[in-house]
């Protein structure tokens, strides 16, 4: 019987492993007849799992999806996975925590008890990210229409509460082609493209009310530079073109390369020596990178470009202002 029950749990994570298997290969991986691997997967679908009998010279085996979920089959590593995942779940603003919470409990009950004391030692709290604010919850149902939309190259229709002034005109609701649905730092953000504006935008969820129904089908766009990981930070960056900073400069810092490093960002920091270092960094303006290069509290000498020196000369002026009362 355990030798039984071992082969089973061994099909199992083959047929999860790919999408399709030919009977033949099965048989060797187990090392077991042909007649073996039907009466085996008949077990299997006696317990609930969907597998589809596959036709052709090479027929076999696939593991379809079924009416009802039944019994899962994870290795170590990808329980080991899912814990870190359902721990997260409570600072990615998908309005899941309590859920994740449930389901975090009800994986340990039934893991063995040599995972569950290796996920006992991971214990952690996911902290946002410093300056990112509370990230307001999204509706999973509003997540899960906007990722249908997306799926099926439907036109979306939706209210979007956007600030707005005392006396602004009521806002028509947005027509969009939905192209992906992202997160970044505990906030979920739909891009698109608008159909009123002719261009690309990034909305957030957490404003978005979806009305229905769903509009046409359309035709993909090519996100700008063919990445919406490259295009959603270069907006956040300030820059409509490449993901970098739209103002990049390099100065030499009177501290040595150990102590600026862990404070660099996505800062590159050159060694000059144990008392300075070259340090270029980025930001949205000349202003904001003068104010920056500030926090490492240290002499600051400008390389290039010019206008990152203008930049620390309207700073100084109003610091000047400030500090005797003339802001």
């Amino acid at each position: 019987m355990a030798t039984t029950t071992s082969r089973l749990l061994r099909l199992l994570s083959l047929l999860q492993a790919r999408r399709d298997w030919p009977g033949a290969v099965l048989a060797e991986r187990l090392e077991v007849s042909h007649r073996t691997v039907r009466r085996d997967v008949d077990r299997l679908r006696e317990m609930g799992y969907s597998i589809r009998t596959t036709m052709g010279p090479d027929g076999g085996y696939r593991l379809d999806a079924g009416t009802e979920l039944p019994p899962l089959l994870f290795d170590d590593e990808q329980v080991v996975a899912l814990t870190v995942a359902l721990q997260a779940a409570t600072v990615i603003g998908a309005g899941t925590e309590d859920a994740a919470l449930r389901a975090l409990t009800t994986v340990r009950q039934i893991m063995p008890a040599r995972l569950r004391h290796r996920i006992d030692q991971l214990q952690f709290t996911a902290v946002p990210r410093p300056g990112d604010g509370p990230a307001l919850p999204v509706s999973p149902q509003v997540l899960v229409t906007l990722s249908g939309a997306v799926r099926a190259r439907e036109v979306l229709r939706f209210d979007y509460a956007s600030p707005r002034r005392e006396g602004d005109e009521p806002v028509p609701p947005r027509r969009v082609e939905p192209h992906h649905l992202v997160t970044s730092h505990g906030r979920w953000y739909l891009v698109a493209w608008d159909l009123e504006h002719g261009d690309w935008c990034v909305f957030r969820a957490d404003r978005i009310s979806p009305r229905t129904p769903a509009g046409p089908r359309f035709t993909p766009r090519e996100i700008p530079g063919g990445s919406v990981q490259d295009y959603v930070s270069a907006r956040f960056k300030g820059s409509d073109g490449a993901n970098t900073w739209p103002c990049v400069g390099t100065v030499v810092l009177r501290k040595p390369a150990a102590a600026v490093a862990p404070f660099a960002g996505d800062g590159t920091v050159e060694d000059l020596g144990p008392h300075q270092c070259r340090y270029t960094a980025g930001s949205w303006s000349w202003i904001a990178l003068a104010a920056s290069l500030n926090r490492f509290d240290t002499a600051v000498t400008v390389i290039s470009p010019p206008q990152l020196t203008e930049a620390f000369a309207e700073l100084a002026l109003r610091n000047a202002a400030t500090a005797t009362g003339q802001a």
